[in-house]
């Protein structure tokens, strides 16, 4: 009875093939805590990935819509919801996206209860959308 196994040749680095970037269009959200606009460590980790996403890409649209629960005055909710739009955009440019426009949004607290009337927590973000074109 015979044993067939691999063989291991020698690997040159050119052997190497790197798969070609996907350019899927994704979205990430960005959690904050309660009244703050402070991107967190896990924000700004979250943002170094999804540049890594976008990476050999061409980057056609990037929007960053900022959300507040609905604990608090509505006038306070949009306002915090517009300064977190406004630090994700920040950090993102620190994150390593390429000069790329983005187009910003605050809704405040729209949409922030269920219909029984209970506050979403969860709305405490910014979401952010990338729009991918081909590879570079």
């Amino acid at each position: 009875m015979a044993v067939a196994g691999c063989a291991s040749l020698p690997m040159k680095r050119g052997d190497i093939v790197k798969a070609p970037a996907s350019c899927q269009d994704f979205t990430v959200s960005i959690y904050f805590d309660r009244d703050s606009a402070a991107v967190t460590r896990e924000g700004r980790a979250v943002l170094r990935d999804a540049s890594s996403m976008a990476a050999g890409c061409k980057i056609e649209k990037v929007t960053v819509i900022g959300l507040a629960d609905a604990v608090g005055a509505p006038n306070a909710n949009l306002q915090v919801s517009e300064s977190r739009a406004k630090s994700v955009e920040q950090a993102l440019a620190r994150a390593g996206f390429p000069s790329v426009e983005f187009s910003t949004a605050a809704v405040g607290d729209a949409g922030a209860t269920t219909p029984d009337g209970q506050a979403r927590p969860l709305r405490r973000r910014a979401d952010v959308a990338v729009d991918l074109g081909g590879p570079l």
